[in-house]
């Protein structure tokens, strides 16, 4: 029997001392004035060259990063494909703004579809068109504002940094992720997934558009682009997610005096996230799905949505996700079971990927019970090993 609760089973990846450290780590997440008070010191011992890099990539870096290059993600990839368990190699350096650094991104980007390439324990690339692109103009684009005829010119090299992407991962058959962002420029990135799913989705799913299901029109939008993409003959490839941009998005809406497009309760986006697995699943052959979630309850849904429509648990239009260094009760769980799992992997350098860190540390102190479930797992599995407190 399936259960989340197996800790036998959701930590047998770890030693004792990756166990410990673990421990270590979410309890102090659990502190928000601890993760407010972290994160000025961290960006500070950063940018005066204090030597804390050995620090932190010894710690909440090796929680929740796989190494500072692909190469260095190597020892993760094979670990988690001990247990079944794919890898997503996800080039986590942010806050670029030059073209040079979009070019750079892009070829990155390329690097790890040729590291999937005929490797079955990397079944899907990943990218942010913020990587390739300026905000400002994705910005612009997406309120349909006119365009100079140099940011014209702009905003065709980003199309073909993303036509880049999806040809490699068209021509190396692996799937690629296009991650959802902010709403105020998620319509520009909709109509690049959309246009290259209409390229590269011909013949089998290789595109993906991501849907953030906290946002109260995605439902909808994700049964208006199934409707496209039947109208048009190409396969709907969809991750859902609930969604990373809350608090910035009511922010933002506040200050600009405009309804906020996130919804009013939890419990509409649990409803609409549940309601998008139904909907994906009775359209299985014509739409791939990643569940991209930390929530048990959509996990075990999903687990029995496919067990009512009778569809094996290795079906590839059909994985569930999760990000390296959480919730590995879901992941590894599912993975014995059976099911199609990939674990999210970050990589880049320390320095780098540090504005990712601290919104993971944010993100588990701020999602309301993932820390403390996540302690009360680890802190069980101790005591089955017998480990001291």
């Amino acid at each position: 029997m399936l259960s989340f609760n197996n800790t036998e089973i959701a930590f047998s990846g770890k030693t004792n001392n990756d166990l410990n450290r673990s421990y270590w780590l979410f309890k102090m997440v659990s502190n928000p004035t601890f993760v407010n008070v972290g994160q000025v010191l961290t960006n500070f011992a950063i940018k005066t060259y204090l030597p804390i890099k050995g620090l932190i990539k010894a710690t909440i870096f090796k929680q929740f990063c796989g190494g500072e290059t692909i190469i260095e993600c190597d020892k993760t990839i094979k670990e988690l494909g001990r247990f079944n368990i794919g890898t997503i190699l996800d080039y986590s350096v942010e806050g670029k703004e030059s073209e040079h650094d979009f070019d750079a991104c892009a070829t990155e980007t390329i690097a790890t579809i040729a590291k999937a390439k005929n490797n079955s324990l990397i079944p899907f690339s990943v990218f942010k068109v913020t990587g390739l692109a300026r905000l400002g103009l994705l910005e612009k684009v997406t309120a349909d504002q006119s365009l100079t005829s140099d940011e014209k010119k702009e905003f065709e090299r980003i199309e073909h940094r993303v036509d880049r992407i999806c040809k490699a991962a068209h021509d190396a058959g692996t799937p690629v992720f296009i991650d959802a962002e902010e709403s105020w420029i998620q319509k520009a990135i909709d109509d690049l997934a959309n246009k290259m799913m209409a390229l590269y989705n011909i013949q089998k799913p290789i595109v993906y558009n991501t849907f953030q299901m906290y946002c109260k029109d995605k439902l909808a939008y994700l049964k208006h682009s199934f409707n496209i993409a039947q109208q048009s003959n190409y396969y709907l490839g969809a991750k859902l997610v609930r969604g990373a941009y809350m608090e910035k998005e009511r922010a933002r809406a506040i200050e600009k005096k405009y309804p906020s497009p996130i919804q009013d309760k939890k419990e509409d986006t649990d409803s609409d996230y549940d309601a998008a697995l139904l909907f994906c699943v009775e359209n299985v052959d014509r739409i791939a799905i990643c569940a991209g979630t930390h929530n048990e309850n959509s996990s075990m849904n999903l687990v029995q949505l496919m067990k009512d429509k009778n569809i094996k648990e290795t079906n590839k239009h059909i994985f569930f996700s999760q990000l390296l260094g959480m919730s590995d009760h879901i992941s590894y769980n599912l993975a014995d079971a059976g099911y199609n799992v990939a674990k999210y992997v970050p990589y880049g350098p320390v320095n780098e990927v540090l504005p990712y860190l601290i919104r993971r540390a944010q993100e588990n102190t701020s999602v309301k019970g993932q820390t403390g479930r996540e302690l009360s797992l680890i802190i069980k599995e101790k005591q089955r090993r017998k480990l001291p407190k």
